[in-house]
């Protein structure tokens, strides 16, 4: 028999262990549970930390290797915006209902969410216009949910869920929909994404007093939440589970990856008067970014050890991964690039290959997730000057994504039931059983 018929998983970035003390209402719902830390599986970074959870494997099993993909069939970059067929293994939804078709599941903002096999969604998906606009809009399933969800509580607030403007406003509102869609269907399982906590650490640092703000007002959405929730599932209350996919540690030095691949001859671009663009085709090497590690792909097999040389030794870079050498972090998978940079962790790298500003492609001013082929946290830096997103990279106070080797990378993981959690610490893979295990699975 299941051991709950009713579970909530929150995956909440950024989440350490002394935040609690900061926040009331997660406090409470910690203190009538369990809580134990959680680390995260390398690379510690949302899309492969998400697919973690969510299958019980590693980057190794279920293809999600960074926040984006290099596709080298059609010789593409795509960041963000991959749908759920990019996940090679089942997923707790799956599972749920391969086990038992009557169990649902609902999921809200988790990435690569578009297309999965869960009764509920919804997720951010912008119509890109013709002009360079946005249209506002979520993929949800049923197609008709975003209506009703748009004529009540208004459209998702795309411009505070990222950029210079990011804000608790899209983490509410996320809250807000999510309490609509239980008092409706009440799904057996809910999973659902609150980013709230990345904007402040990475803009100001972990530590910042804008950071610590952050706390209060996650908290005071949360508690809506719980109560919202609490509400609609009626007498036969939840079991909440809060899981912080990561930390965010200070950061006070920045590599450019791409701008030492092009300087060693490897890294090609072309400008057709919007500013130089990175050449797929012509590159014989080059690095998708993502926080605190990248993934190099490198055309030839001639050239791998000749990039791996370039990094090996180099400031801010703690290891360098080659070949079967990714093993040691599940990264052995054919998406991976064949060299891995790891960066220390006071650093971060940039994607950046222009070596003149004047000279860089206009969409790296802009917050543009996709056209940029590696993350972006300067997109939350406006420079005044230009009205543009800044260029400069030090700006960023805090990162993560590099393996947890210090107890302050490792997150945590809340029960509001005790005896629910087991032992002093698990991985993230680790939650797919656990939500599993409630449901008698």
């Amino acid at each position: 028999m299941p051991s709950n018929d009713h579970v909530i998983l929150l995956s909440i970035p950024g989440l350490r262990q002394q935040d609690v003390a900061a926040m009331p209402a997660l406090a409470r719902l910690a203190a009538a549970g369990d809580v134990i830390s959680l680390v995260p599986s390398f690379p510690c970074v949302t899309c492969p930390v998400q697919a973690n959870m969510t299958t019980g494997k590693t980057s190794n099993e279920h293809g999600v290797v960074a926040n984006g993909f290099y596709w080298r069939d059609k010789g593409e970059v795509e960041m963000w915006t991959a749908w759920n067929e990019c996940i090679q293994r089942p997923q707790i939804w799956d599972i749920l209902h391969q086990h038992d078709s009557t169990i649902t599941s609902a999921v809200w903002f988790a990435l690569h969410s578009k297309g999965c096999g869960a009764d509920l969604v919804c997720t951010p998906a912008p119509i890109h216009n013709p002009d360079g606009s946005e249209s506002l809009w979520c993929y949800t399933k049923p197609t008709a949910l975003y209506g009703v969800l748009r004529d009540t509580l208004g459209h998702f607030p795309l411009q505070h869920f990222w950029g210079p403007l990011s804000n608790i406003k899209s983490t509410a509102w996320i809250c807000d929909s999510a309490v609509h869609a239980a008092r409706e269907s009440r799904p057996n399982f809910f999973y659902i994404y609150l980013p709230h906590l990345d904007y402040a650490a990475q803009k100001f640092g972990p530590d910042s007093p804008q950071a610590t703000a952050a706390l209060g007002e996650l908290d005071g959405v949360i508690g809506g939440l719980l109560s919202g929730l609490n509400a609609a599932y009626g007498p036969q209350q939840p079991l909440w589970l809060v899981a912080s996919e990561y930390t965010i540690g200070p950061v006070n030095h920045v590599v450019y990856p791409n701008r030492q691949l092009r300087q060693a001859g490897l890294l090609a671009v072309q400008n057709a008067g919007e500013g130089e663009t990175l050449d797929l085709a012509a590159s014989r090497a080059w690095a998708l970014v993502d926080h605190q590690f990248a993934h190099v792909f490198v055309r030839d097999a001639g050239d791998v050890e000749r990039v791996a040389a370039l990094f090996r030794g180099q400031e801010g870079i703690a290891e360098v991964l080659v070949g079967d050498q990714r093993r040691k972090y599940d990264l052995d998978h054919e998406r991976s690039g064949e060299v891995i940079l790891i960066s220390t962790p006071n650093s971060w790298l940039a994607y950046y290959w222009w070596l003149d500003d004047a000279l860089a492609p206009k969409f790296a001013r802009t917050v543009d997730i996709h056209r940029k082929p590696g993350y972006d946290p300067a997109e939350m830096h406006l420079d005044m000057a230009t009205r543009s997103i800044s260029l400069d990279a030090t700006l960023v106070k805090g990162s993560h994504g590099a393996p947890p080797r210090e107890e302050s990378q490792r997150g945590i993981i809340i029960a509001s039931e005790k005896g629910v959690l087991v032992g002093n610490a698990m991985a993230d893979t680790d939650a797919c059983e656990l939500v599993l295990r409630q449901f008698g699975i």
